[in-house]
């Protein structure tokens, strides 16, 4: 696992030792930053369930001007603040360790809203509605920005969630990212 393009292009990351983390592979990060990079310079980014922080990293590598890491994992959280502090981006990084509601709850009570929202839950927990909704009732996402979801091919998920819309799925094997867009 690999930081691909930017100020930190190459940086080997560190990885969970176990299962439990899910880091999303190269191929399809490599070619999910090609559909949003022009979403990257000085944006506001949230990694929801951050796991290892690859995707924030690469979007602060690639010119985003914060991102905001939540995991409720002690582990993940860990992991999270040793590939930050690898990648020298402490300055441009908060770290939560906390649920995604909780963390979503204190974000809006502080009126943030976010270019870019990434969302790559632990498959088969049923969490990516609970978090669309949540995202989309705290007016978290701008009005051009975009929601990221990584999910297993198999889920299914609605054309609108409240505000948000699926603009498109795009497929790499077993892995499925979603796009979610606020209505104009």
């Amino acid at each position: 696992m690999r930081v691909i393009s930017g100020k930190v292009r190459g940086l080997k990351l560190n990885a969970p030792k176990n299962d439990d983390v899910r880091p999303t592979t190269d191929r399809v990060k490599e070619s999910l930053f090609n559909m949003i990079n022009s979403y990257m310079i000085e944006s506001d980014i949230l990694d929801l369930f951050a796991g290892t922080g690859s995707l924030g990293i690469e979007c602060l590598s690639r010119g985003a001007s914060r991102c905001i890491f939540v995991d409720s994992s002690k582990e993940s959280i860990g992991i999270v603040k040793s590939n930050i502090k690898k990648a020298r981006m402490e300055n441009e990084s908060v770290v939560l360790n906390t649920d995604f509601k909780s963390a979503i709850k204190s974000l809006a009570s502080r009126n943030a809203e976010f270019d870019v929202i990434f969302m790559d839950p632990p498959y088969y927990k049923n969490m990516f509605s609970d978090a669309l909704s949540a995202v989309d009732n705290n007016n978290l996402l701008k009005e051009d920005g975009i929601i990221l979801v990584e999910h297993d091919t198999k889920d299914k998920f609605p054309n609108s969630i409240g505000r948000l819309y699926k603009s498109k799925d795009k497929k790499y094997g077993g892995t499925t990212i979603t796009f979610y867009k606020m209505e104009e």
